[in-house]
């Protein structure tokens, strides 16, 4: 049924769509739409919520937000059932209104309007060939509450979840996850569960990283080394950081003081030991993530959803050189040559290495700026100190500038090569979104900080045979190791993006609202109807930028934690920030996007766990080849427990002939610049301590996967008695109440 309506600005026109009863019978049963058997309780799940009642403890967190849906015992429906399942007498209320919209969307996508050999079906391809600018459901009034002292069991749904839950204030309770999913989806729903969920796994991290730091904020006064280097006035003259030629000049070891104080802050013990605990903490937060989403998924009746026999996509269908029958449903649908995808995927994976290739031309012409940066400045009486730093934090900001950049040209760009490869449905397009984009964005964020962490300061060679690049000394690590600059490098550009992201995803919406509303010369007023005041919103995007935002900060705060211990707290106050922003961008600046079922988070839980197994080897060789933990240790057990002369051990003899002065520099070499027999065996320790550390960590983790079942087992229980509810509603109507009365 439809009705059309003039816009007040007599230049747009709306046509209002609604189902009758008979079409929402036939489209539920081929859908395959859960409909209620039995009412039974809705209790919270949250956990925390049962920890603290055990310990008698007032649950801030807790809000009691109304209208709260019921949860039902529910199975597929069937036409010839209907008076078996409960509210079937009330046509207005038995189908939700998720559910009305999804038949609503599903009629508009199959519709036929040209010739089918042509592929000219559905909504979507009539907006891309701009028959129609919009379709979208309509939002439940206004998100603003009523004036006056309404009840808020009176409020509509969309005002409910802005009080309840976009706002500001509410940054501390518990987010109502079956109310979200109850308005927008279970798709939806899923992502700001997972991201709640997160969030709340952050809490013990952020707190254990944060104690660690303190730990080495309260021992740095016990610290041998960092004593003796601070102490040692001019007993080590050290080597030029550059060339003679232009004009560096000797240093003093002790002018390192304050600076090796602050890489004590990030090189102590505690880090090895928080390496190994957020290594642990991953896995577990991934498999208790499957857990919790295994009880939303039969909670939100998508246990057993899988995608249908997808349609094609409707670029795919304006595009396809040709059509075939498809095996399943025998129907003509448009079709495109898999030997030309495939070429096309091959030039797309051939550009996303040239991108890549470009990220390395810029992280190298940041290296060559961080050198031309710190040449005049280590000459200088006034900056020689600082000197380091203020290249490396200057360098750290313009890569986070490229980064940003190159992230959203090749953002665009992954999209473009995608619909060129020509995937048949929605879900293989965004699957191959996905991995293109996540790769790319992988090496662009990560590439800077893999280069300080492994490779910074490990080819200049020593003096008289330093090592070059385009003429230029190679970089060495201003302190006693390069962990400083690389937690330098993660708070830049880790909490450099949070910022930049924050302060679009605050400021974009508005200035595309504005500009639609410039677009369509229409003005926002409260007489205007539903219908015009939702098409002033702008278009909801879907979730993808939201999840690789998160995934990327997953990485940062589990790769290179053993350098940046504080980086899940700063990810924890992100994300008290993020559900806010996602929150308002869905309940009040976008259109109601039409609901989508989903039974977990898809491709990115793979993501997430390949970030987890990367987290366990790179941590591995950060202890082992950054950090100063095993040179330490060794030294310890070799030549003296409390580390004196360890500075001393530590520093080689300049060999003669080759600077104007006698003067020191870090390496473990002889005076001729020999690696000396510490360093070989010193090698092998941090080889045995990769092997063992990956090989104890990957065993641990999987007897957890093991310990810890996918499935709660109370919820197996739920699914059998569901299971045999359903068999019993669709046998006879007298036994299912029974056992409803029996339990």
């Amino acid at each position: 049924e439809e009705e059309l309506v003039e816009g007040e600005s007599k230049s747009t026109h709306f046509i209002k769509l609604s189902v009758p009863w008979p079409v929402l019978l036939r489209y539920a049963e081929e859908l395959c739409l859960r409909a209620p058997l039995q009412a039974h309780p809705n209790p919270s799940v949250n956990w925390s919520a049962g920890v603290l009642a055990v310990l008698r403890i007032p649950n801030i967190m807790e809000a009691e937000v109304p209208n709260k849906p019921l949860d039902y015992y529910t199975c597929t429906f069937k036409r010839s059932k209907l008076d078996r399942f409960l509210g079937s007498d009330n046509q207005d209320e038995y189908f939700t209104v998720t559910q009305r919209v999804c038949v609503a969307y599903e009629i508009l996508q199959t519709a036929r309007y040209g010739a089918r050999r042509k592929a000219q079906i559905g909504i979507d391809r009539l907006i891309e060939e701009r028959v129609y600018t919009a379709a979208f459901p309509l939002h439940e009034g206004d998100y603003r509450k009523p004036a006056g002292n309404v009840p808020p069991n009176t409020w509509n749904r969309r005002q409910v979840l802005y009080e309840y839950w976009a706002r500001w204030s509410c940054w501390y309770k518990y987010q109502p996850l079956d109310h979200i999913r109850e308005y927008f989806g279970e798709k939806i729903g899923i992502y700001f569960a997972w991201l709640g969920f997160y969030t709340g796994w952050l809490l013990p991290a952020a707190a254990v990283g944060f104690l660690v730091f303190l730990y080495g904020i309260f021992t740095i006064g016990n610290d041998g080394p960092t004593n003796e280097i601070c102490n040692s006035d001019k007993k080590y003259r050290m080597c030029p950081r550059c060339d003679e030629k232009y004009g560096c000049d000797y240093w003093y070891i002790s002018d390192n003081c304050i600076f090796t104080k602050i890489t004590y802050l990030f090189d102590h013990p505690g880090t090895v030991f928080y390496a190994i605990f957020v290594s642990f903490w991953a896995v577990t937060f991934l498999e208790y993530w499957k857990r919790k989403s295994a009880s939303l998924a039969h909670h939100w009746d998508c246990m057993d959803f899988e995608e249908e026999e997808e349609r094609p996509r409707p670029e795919f269908a304006a595009r396809a050189s040709h059509v075939e029958r498809n095996p399943i449903t025998g129907a003509k649908e448009p079709a495109f040559p898999a030997r030309v995808r495939k070429q096309r995927i091959a030039a797309g994976v051939a550009i996303l290495l040239l991108m890549i290739a470009l990220v390395l031309v810029f992280m190298v012409s940041v290296i060559v700026y961080r050198v031309l940066v710190s040449i005049p400045l280590f000459r200088s009486q006034s900056f020689k100190g600082f000197a380091s730093v203020i290249a490396s934090s200057s360098g750290a900001f313009v890569n986070l500038i490229f980064i940003m950049i190159l992230g959203k040209v090749y953002e665009r760009l992954a999209y473009r090569l995608t619909q060129w490869e020509m995937h048949r449905t929605q879900t293989d397009f965004d699957n191959n979104l996905t991995l293109k984009v996540f790769l790319f964005q992988f090496v662009n964020f990560y590439s800077s900080i893999f280069y300080i962490a492994f490779f910074k300061g490990r080819f200049v060679g020593y003096p008289g045979k330093y090592g070059h690049l385009l003429g230029l000394r190679n970089e060495e690590c201003s302190g006693s190791d390069c962990l400083s600059e690389l937690a330098q490098q993660l708070a830049v550009i880790m909490v450099g993006k949070q910022i930049i992201n924050n302060a679009q995803e605050i400021l974009v919406p508005k200035v595309k609202a504005w500009w639609h509303r410039h677009k369509t010369k229409m003005v926002y007023r409260e007489s205007l109807t539903r219908w015009e005041q939702d098409y002033q919103l702008i278009q909801n995007e879907g979730l993808f930028q939201e999840y690789l935002e998160m995934v990327l900060q997953f990485g940062f705060i589990t790769i290179f934690v053993a350098a940046f211990p504080l980086a899940p707290l700063f990810a924890l106050l992100n994300n008290w920030v993020e559900i806010r922003l996602d929150a308002q961008k869905f309940v009040c600046e976008t259109r109601r996007c039409v609901p989508e079922r989903a039974q977990n988070i898809g491709i990115w839980f793979s993501i997430l766990e390949f970030l987890a197994k990367a987290a366990v080897i790179t941590n591995a060789f950060l202890i082992a080849f950054t950090s100063d933990f095993l040179t330490r240790t060794m030294y310890r057990y070799e030549f003296d427990w409390d580390l004196k002369g360890y500075i001393n051990f530590t520093l080689a003899h300049a060999p003669n002939g080759s600077l104007s002065l006698p003067c020191r520099y870090r390496d473990l070499r002889d005076e001729k610049g020999n690696w000396t027999f510490f360093h070989w065996k010193l090698l092998a320790v941090r080889l045995a301590f990769v092997i063992i550390f990956e090989h104890v960590v990957f065993c641990v983790c999987r007897l957890i996967d093991l310990v810890v079942p996918d499935i709660p087992n109370q919820l197996e229980l739920k699914i059998k008695r569901e299971r045999y509810l359903a068999k019993q509603a669709l046998a006879d109507s007298e036994t299912i109440m029974k056992v409803a009365q029996r339990k």
